[in-house]
């Protein structure tokens, strides 16, 4: 009887794993098909010097990579990109943690509010582009003139030096819904209990802020951090729809860039180059502010 009822548990276990790769396969075919290969393809080719239509190429080994230690586009966008994150990450946590706090208030119309919030974050980055790009062109000059402020009465669009504040007013615009969301969830989790014990102890606004909320937001704020570094060092949508890159290359972007190298340059086999450089930053900066975030989390 034991060695029967082994065996029966042995062929349901096959049974079981059987049926979990067959639901398995169908996903992990897709996954490997279009990230895996891809990845793998263009690992390949950056040490290819390749036009991406050609049917020759040659080898040339880390050219490519060498290349970008001394291309003055790449790292005019790389510092482009870094400058922009910074703004973005500060502009979004400390604006999505102030919205966050006063939507967990207890007001009339609070979930109306709440859904009127988040509205921005399901329309299209082009299209969001696109029609900001018409009110930086007609309507801001035009109340830049009514208010005599000499900065908004031209295109800040077409400025060297206030381009990327509009990219960035933009973005804040649309971005600001999702990470509200999560720091507002954050706050829900965070129980009463210490807040009326800090109060207690004579512990003020800013204390317990400072002690309780910043203390239980910090999971949250590292999952924010990633997404948004990454919004930050990958912007493309904004940028070309907005601006193309311009006042001349000021507020050209990595992403931009590896478009044009790739798609108007026929530089592919670069262009795949500094698309791998930057996923490699992206992922080194990540995996540093996940490792710091968990140093400091509430257990």
């Amino acid at each position: 009887m034991g060695s029967s009822a082994k065996q029966e548990h042995l062929s349901i276990r096959r049974e079981q794993t059987a049926t979990y790769l067959t639901f398995l396969l169908p996903g992990f075919v897709i996954y490997c098909v279009f990230l895996i290969f891809p990845i793998l393809m263009g690992i390949y080719y950056s040490f290819m010097d390749w036009n991406g239509i050609s049917s020759d190429y040659n080898f040339i080994g880390f050219e490519n990579y060498q290349k970008l230690f001394t291309d003055r586009r790449f790292i005019s966008a790389l510092l482009f990109n870094l400058r922009y994150t910074v703004m973005l990450v500060i502009g979004i946590v400390v604006l999505g943690v102030i919205l966050a706090l006063l939507l967990n208030q207890q007001f009339k119309g609070r979930t109306f509010f709440r859904t009127l919030y988040f509205m921005p974050a399901v329309l299209s980055m082009i299209t969001v582009s696109l029609v900001f790009k018409q009110i930086f062109f007609y309507v801001v000059p035009d109340i830049g003139e009514m208010l005599g402020i000499e900065a908004l009465e031209t295109n800040i669009l077409a400025s060297r030096d206030l381009a990327i504040y509009g990219l960035l007013f933009v973005h804040l615009w649309q971005g600001l819904a999702l990470p509200t969301l999560l720091f507002l969830a954050g706050l829900q989790t965070i129980p009463s209990e210490l807040y009326e014990a800090a109060a207690i102890d004579g512990a003020n606004a800013w204390q317990q802020f400072k002690s309780i909320t910043v203390a239980y937001l910090i999971p949250t704020l590292s999952v924010v951090l990633v997404l948004v570094v990454k919004q930050g060092l990958m912007v493309f949508d904004y940028v070309n729809a907005m601006t193309g890159g311009g006042p001349g290359t000021t507020t050209q972007s990595i992403a931009l860039l590896i478009y044009n190298n790739g798609f108007e340059r026929n530089r592919y086999s670069y262009s795949i180059t500094q698309a791998i450089a930057t996923g490699v930053l992206i992922a080194a900066v990540s995996f540093v502010q996940i490792q710091l975030s968990n140093r400091k989390k509430v257990e």
